[in-house]
């Protein structure tokens, strides 16, 4: 009968809590939306698996010796996945339409009024019973709104890496929803008029310019926010592989290879922080209403100041553009360019969105590296 005892408690059904069950269900959502409904598959899967993973009993997955402990402590908590996968992702963005335009940098600058407006947020929700955020954890939450799902992890992982399989499942979550949430708070903002509004088409750009460009965003953070040199300079970095022209084969495994193995790798280590432990509590559900708000916040924001700089320039600006401030790239970009030709069939917004696009990447990371030098 002992040995009997000891094979069934050695067993998952003997050892299942329903904190277990309830996130397994969650990591199940999760694979859901990534392979049905394609939301973020590339990150949402592993991050579904790494949540079942990380919630099976006796295995000690996320135990020390496990392998998901050692995926996050090496790639997530010293912080190199995410600098990896901007890296990357510098590799694969195209700064000529902010260049040819430059004034979209501040349509990328507006989006990110979302993240230090959820930031208070975050703050007045202590004032209900079962909230106690921090100020570094009201930081890593209000992050949410940049829509930029690596910042949001690397600075989880610097101020408050408890919270960090909320923010990150959050974050990914919201971006994924871009389609669905952006357009009625655009059409709510903009007239039927402003929609129609058509764009002059971009100059072009020199290679010369592309070149130069990364580098003198590294020398501006290098003298006014060193906080955020992490992430602008390891982005720099991709983007002048991609620009100059004779490392392609850098360029092409930073956009491929490295980006690929590191975003398995990403996705694992943030499943295995959903344990029912950390991730079943009322926090979490406040984490994830402050990131909806952060979002809309800093997709209204976008659209507001294209409205103004509508009015100011002697140019025609369509509000629309404001929108893609938030550095969901490029499926902000392409959500403006949807909405855009839904009132205007003639009206290609695609290249134009792309300029505040990538603007809020690099706002996102301006962001964090404000955040991270007041409260790191």
């Amino acid at each position: 009968m002992d040995s009997l005892n000891v094979l069934w408690q050695s067993t998952g059904l003997a050892n299942f809590e329903v904190g277990q069950v309830v996130m397994m269900l969650v990591g199940l959502g999760l694979l859901y939306l990534a392979i049905a409904k394609k939301f973020e598959p590339l990150l949402l899967l592993p991050i579904g698996f790494g949540a079942i993973l990380t919630n099976i009993p006796v295995a000690g997955f996320s135990q020390a010796g496990g392998v998901l402990h050692y995926i996050y402590y090496v790639g997530i908590d010293t912080g190199i996945f995410p600098l990896l996968i901007f890296m990357g992702v510098g590799a694969m963005t195209d700064f000529g339409a902010l260049i040819a335009n430059p004034r979209m940098l501040l349509l990328g600058a507006a989006a990110q009024f979302g993240i230090f407006a959820t930031l208070f947020g975050a703050i007045a929700l202590n004032a209900l019973p079962g909230f106690n955020f921090t100020l570094q954890d009201a930081s890593a939450i209000a992050i949410i709104g940049g829509a930029d799902g690596p910042t949001a992890i690397f600075l989880a992982s610097q101020l408050a890496p408890e919270l960090l399989g909320a923010i990150a499942v959050a974050a990914y979550s919201y971006m994924a929803l871009v389609p669905i949430i952006q357009p009625p708070i655009m059409k709510a903002l903009t007239s039927e008029k402003e929609r129609r509004i058509e764009m002059k088409q971009l100059r072009h750009v020199t290679k010369l310019e592309k070149i130069l460009f990364p580098l003198a965003v590294l020398m501006l953070t290098i003298f006014f926010l060193p906080a955020a040199t992490p992430l602008v300079g390891m982005f720099c970095l991709g983007n002048l592989m991609r620009e100059c022209g004779v490392v392609d084969r850098l360029s092409a495994t930073a956009q491929n290879e490295l980006i690929n193995i590191v975003t398995i790798f990403l996705g694992l280590g943030v499943g295995s922080k959903l344990s029912a432990e950390s991730f079943l509590n009322v926090e979490t559900l406040g984490i994830l209403a402050l990131g909806a708000v952060a979002f809309s916040i800093g997709t209204a924001a976008g659209v507001l100041m294209a409205k103004l700089m509508s009015k100011l320039s002697s140019e025609p600006i369509n509000p629309l553009v404001g929108a893609a401030g938030v550095s969901a790239v490029p499926m902000a970009a392409r959500v403006v360019n949807k909405v855009g030709l839904e009132s205007n069939a003639h009206n290609f917004l695609l290249m134009h969105a792309m300029g505040p696009n990538v603007a809020g990447v690099l706002g996102s990371a301006v962001a964090a590296g404000v955040l991270l030098a007041l409260v790191g």
